[in-house]
């Protein structure tokens, strides 16, 4: 009830006022807001252009790590096959 007498209380320039400040206080809440989702829609772009360049980069250091994975695979096999050569030669 009390809400209700004061709403018809009210000049209709204050109510007017009021619902322009809102307004305006919601237009500049939804600005502030936008403006953050473009800055952050920026980072976005620029991790994700990041993200592709490490991809792009990665194949030639996974190939010489595999490469690097055979040769000490090769070393292992030769170092298993020399000391089986030296008690068969003895």
């Amino acid at each position: 009830m009390i809400g209700s007498i004061a709403t018809a209380t009210m000049a209709p320039e204050s109510v007017s006022f009021r619902i322009t400040r809102n307004a305006e206080d919601l237009a500049e809440t939804i600005h502030a807001l936008s403006h953050r989702l473009v800055k952050l829609e920026q980072r976005l772009a620029a991790l994700e252009i990041q993200l592709d360049h490490r991809n792009q980069e990665e194949p030639p250091d996974l190939a010489s790590l595999d490469n690097v994975e055979r040769l000490l695979n090769d070393c292992r096999n030769l170092l298993e096959i020399a000391p089986q050569q030296l008690a068969e030669a003895a």
